[in-house]
């Protein structure tokens, strides 16, 4: 117990709070979702701003829910804030690090939404095209004349749920990769370090690639990269204002 309590510890506040919080915030989606009373997911889960289901507050609150059907979602998540944020509060500060945390999560639900805008008609006309049996234009031409039910894009948007803390995580690795450009880490499944510059550039060209091209569609790639990019326009403006780490507050 001494020994648990010393790594508890160990972790700065900021970072402590948001382990535990996600953890919580996960454990009670699981629970609810079994009991049928309340869907965490739908209700503070990021949906598509034209949809029905959208609060603006879901901009915050997606960013502390997680897949409530398994546990590796959350955990990596949360394994990746430990092992960078932890450094990373204690060279920013506790309140310009939750600044910069949160911001990235925002930024990421930002750019989600913008490119739901632009994506979700034509991924609405080949899903039902291939539900359908029918061609996109013919999809097309059905919605154009009204021959398709307003409740089928109603619910199509409203499918439309991004969730995790992915966005401001990628943050935090776009921070420490330009706070410690040098520094080695061995990454899987590569058996020789690698410095911690080229691994967020690393990531954020996998996650360009795999959004442009359609991979694992499952995944917000581009809200990932969203946090990247809020990162590094904080990050940027502080250097440019002067600002020094190891402070507690920003400016």
């Amino acid at each position: 117990m001494n020994n648990r309590g010393s790594f508890i510890d160990s972790i700065p506040p900021v970072t402590r709070h948001l382990l535990i919080i996600n953890l919580l915030m996960w454990l009670a989606t699981v629970v609810l979702a079994k009991t049928g009373k309340f869907d965490m997911v739908d209700t503070l889960g990021l949906h598509f701003w034209q949809a029905s289901g959208f609060n603006p507050a879901q901009l915050f609150t997606y960013m502390f829910l997680h897949d409530p059907s398994s546990f590796t979602h959350v955990f990596f998540n949360m394994f990746s804030l430990w092992m960078f944020g932890t450094t990373l509060e204690r060279v920013l500060g506790a309140k310009r690090y939750l600044f910069y945390y949160v911001s990235c999560g925002l930024g990421a639900a930002l750019v989600q939404e913008a490119v739901w805008m632009f994506t979700w008609h034509d991924s609405m006309v080949r899903y039902l095209a291939k539900a359908m049996q029918a061609t996109p234009a013919e999809i097309v031409a059905a919605i154009n004349v009204g021959n398709v039910a307003p409740g089928v894009v109603e619910g199509f948007q409203n499918a439309l749920v991004t969730i995790g803390a992915s966005g401001a995580v990628f943050g935090i690795l776009l921070a420490f990769g330009m706070l410690f450009p040098n520094m080695k880490m061995y990454i899987i499944p590569f058996p020789f370090p690698i410095k911690a510059k080229w691994m967020v550039l690393g990531y954020g060209l996998l996650e360009l690639y795999f959004g442009l091209h359609g991979v694992m569609t499952g995944v917000a790639h581009f809200a990932h990269l969203g946090g990247m990019l809020a990162g590094i326009v904080i990050l940027l403006y502080w250097k440019h204002r002067g600002v020094r780490g190891g402070g507690n507050g920003y400016s």
